[in-house]
């Protein structure tokens, strides 16, 4: 997991570099053809914002960056309340953490929490569970990001329904993993007009990024707590 702490506006409201995400998304949110990118160090984000159209990299690097592809955000509905998600664990399994990052009405929302004993997997389900939960309304389409095909395959694609139907077991005969997280999901998102969508992981998006710093802080962090539906050792 990243931990970028400084973003490059190069195209937005008030260009500049910020060392903050929200104050940097309020610069990009509906900009028009917005140019953004988070950054490690304030010499890489300097350097990229003398010619943001390439690759950045540090002057006594021998190596050559190679570009990331830029995220295409895609057509969203109107109303829409935008959710990204990023979870992770130590060492999978090991202490765990999850991060949630909610737009609705152009107010940002974060949610983080962790775990004492978890796996990654089971932190990318939670942090949709927690986004969902904290959900204002159910009446609006819903928009979720992860970066884990994991999560957004097993959603979109139905195996999660599939595995429910057979009593948690995979089209291959072996018991699928962790049921009861695919259970609530399956059971939170019953009447909801949701999407999930896939987003690179550490590619730069702003809002990843910070879900990412968020479940790394919460994974570190001193008040957790007992995953009770984690069966693993």
């Amino acid at each position: 997991m990243a931990n970028k702490k400084f973003y490059a506006i190069a195209k937005g409201i008030k260009p500049g570099i910020y060392t903050s995400w929200p104050e940097a998304e309020a610069q990009v949110k509906g900009y028009g053809g917005a140019k953004f990118k988070g950054f490690p160090s304030r010499e890489e984000a300097e350097m990229w914002m003398k010619n943001p159209g390439t690759p950045s990299k540090k002057s006594n690097s021998p190596k050559k960056s190679s570009p990331k592809k830029t995220f295409t955000k895609p057509v969203l509905a109107d109303n829409c309340i935008e959710i990204y998600t990023d979870g992770g664990a130590i060492n999978n399994p090991g202490p765990g953490g999850y991060g949630v990052v909610m737009i609705i009405d152009d107010q940002m929302k974060e949610l983080s929490g962790g775990y004492t004993h978890t796996t990654n997997n089971r932190m990318e389900l939670m942090a949709c569970l927690k986004g969902l939960a904290a959900l204002p309304v159910r009446n609006r389409p819903v928009a979720l990001f992860s970066d884990s095909s994991y999560v957004v395959n097993g959603f979109s694609k139905g195996w999660a329904r599939g595995w429910r139907k057979r009593g948690w077991v995979k089209s291959d005969g072996n018991p699928a993993v962790n049921p009861d997280l695919w259970e609530q999901l399956l059971d939170i998102t019953e009447g909801l007009k949701i999407q999930f969508h896939w987003v690179k992981g550490h590619a730069g998006h702003p809002l990843n990024e910070r879900c990412d710093q968020l479940a790394v802080q919460s994974a570190r962090g001193g008040d957790l707590i007992t995953d009770d539906g984690y069966l693993g050792g």
